[in-house]
């Protein structure tokens, strides 16, 4: 695998598991994928103002200060703070940052919210660590610095099969996930067969079904067609995952565009047969020195090989991660200005005005990571890209995500979407939708309805079994129960 990070830059990063365990991460983290930034200067002082809240809280309330930051108290104080320093982004009520039991109350309140989470990885338990250098690196290292035990395999596990199970399933409220991977020149994270061999076993251990999974193609490699075949033959997958630009941790000749006629039409028609409808292709998320590190793949990054493709293939959805979202892992200055000007946003504009464009309506847009990294730096952005989509997809088309594990556990960037408030100039100005109370149809529709109904997941079943119902159900409830949160950790890359 060949990694996207210099040795330069890598001397002036340091590991996620090496920041302090905040209920919000204090940085933006990289998994490796692209340079993650020097830490902004508001999140610098909410990290401050967050340890501080924890030194006073803690002892108050009987516990350490890592253990109170693992509290829906302390989630709510997060919110809090960067209320403080964003402006009025996120709801908190008055009380609910200082009150055990009211924070509580609202997270067992919500703790049944169906939740579909389109976009989860793990990596495989024979990886090299070595060949998954981007992943697990840093990880290793800091293990190591930290005095854990096993250092050389502390790192790894954090984002192998047993953590994803915690991660997912207990420290959040997500109901059901679909399992992704990524096209390889060698060793993938994933291969198809894990990923149908991992749902079969958490579905066993579920006792119903909580995990669905991707497929994923390679176009123009040998023999890729022939495989679309035998997976649908053998594996039976609920949809397929692509990348256009290739490889996505290193340079690549397997380049491709969604309407191409000759290369992937075929594909498309053996996907139809075959009875699967969900194609889910990674665009935008672009490294700020892509031009350097991956030549000549802005031109396959675009959305504009949607459109044509979509216009032809009805009987597909075609879902775009991340909403296309041009850079990661932040907005330059320039393209701030230019939303605040314009109200466009690079390739999401782009993206949201394709139905009107091209007449169709099986385009969907999932929100995964590029929601993650503009709440934590830029909230009026994360709420525009949300009314965007909204707009100009429909309310129905946009769907949550979250690329975990790669962030640890998803449950804070589900708090941050239950309390994201749409600034109301953007309302006025654009049209854009109030996102309403935590719970509100809107938030439920994309916080999990959405994602169910393209893979014909009924949220009533997972709804109204309630801790009493299902065996991942009673699993959950008990461990709560005995006091089990998630551990904020997080597991790649950050700035010195």
């Amino acid at each position: 695998m060949v990694m996207l990070l210099t040795p330069a830059q890598r001397n002036n990063l340091l590991a996620g598991e090496q920041l302090p365990r905040l209920p919000l991460p204090p940085a933006i983290i990289s998994n490796g994928e692209y340079t993650p930034p020097r830490q902004s200067r508001k999140l610098q002082m909410y990290q401050q103002l967050m340890l501080e809240r924890a030194s006073f809280q803690a002892p108050r309330h009987g516990v350490d200060v890592h253990n109170w930051c693992r509290t829906p108290m302390a989630m709510a104080g997060a919110f809090d703070i960067m209320n403080r320093l964003f402006s009025q982004h996120f709801n908190v009520s008055e009380t609910e940052a200082f009150d055990p039991e009211e924070a509580h109350t609202r997270r067992d309140r919500l703790s049944r919210q169906f939740v579909f989470d389109d976009q989860v990885h793990f990596l495989r338990d024979d990886a090299d660590p070595g060949y998954f250098e981007p992943l697990t690196g840093l990880i290793e290292l800091s293990a190591e610095l930290l005095g854990l035990p096993h250092a050389g395999r502390f790192g790894i596990e954090q984002i192998q099969f047993a953590h994803f199970l915690k991660f997912i399933y207990l420290d959040s409220d997500t109901k059901v996930a679909l399992l992704s991977g990524a096209p390889s020149e060698g060793m993938a994270m994933l291969t198809n067969d894990q990923m149908a061999a991992a749902r079969s076993a958490v579905n066993f251990i579920a006792g119903d079904t909580r995990l669905l999974t991707h497929a994923v193609m390679g176009p123009g490699h040998d023999g890729w067609l022939d495989e679309i075949d035998r997976v649908h033959a053998e594996l039976q997958p609920d949809g397929w995952k692509g990348y256009t630009v290739g490889e996505p941790f290193s340079p690549s000749d397997k380049r491709y565009r969604l309407d191409d006629e000759e290369l992937m039409y075929p594909a498309y028609d053996r996907i139809l047969k075959a009875g699967v409808r969900n194609i889910c292709i990674h665009k935008g998320l672009l490294p700020e020195n892509a031009d350097e590190i991956m030549p000549g793949a802005e031109a396959f990054a675009r959305v504009d090989d949607v459109g044509k493709a979509a216009r032809d293939w009805p009987g597909l959805n075609f879902i775009i991660y991340h909403a296309a979202y041009r850079t990661i892992p932040q907005p330059t200055e320039a393209e701030l200005h230019r939303f605040e000007t314009t109200g466009r946003i690079d390739w999401v504009s782009d993206l949201a005005e394709i139905p009107a464009r091209y007449g169709v309506s099986n385009i969907y847009a999932d929100i995964g990571a590029s929601f993650a990294f503009t709440v934590l730096t830029h909230p009026r952005l994360a709420a525009a890209m949300i009314g965007m989509l909204i707009k100009g997809l429909g309310r129905d088309h946009v769907l949550w995500g979250t690329d975990s594990v790669w962030y640890g556990s998803p449950q804070w960037q589900i708090e941050a979407f239950r309390r994201l408030i749409m600034p109301a100039d953007l309302i006025e100005r654009f049209g854009y939708p109030d996102l309403g109370h935590d719970d509100s149809p809107l938030r439920r529709a994309i916080l999990g309805e959405n994602g169910a109904r393209l893979y014909a997941v009924d949220p009533a079943d997972y709804v109204a079994a309630g801790v009493a119902g299902t065996q991942l159900d009673r699993i959950v409830a008990r461990y709560r129960a005995e006091g089990g949160l998630p551990d904020n950790s997080m597991h790649g890359y950050a700035a010195k």
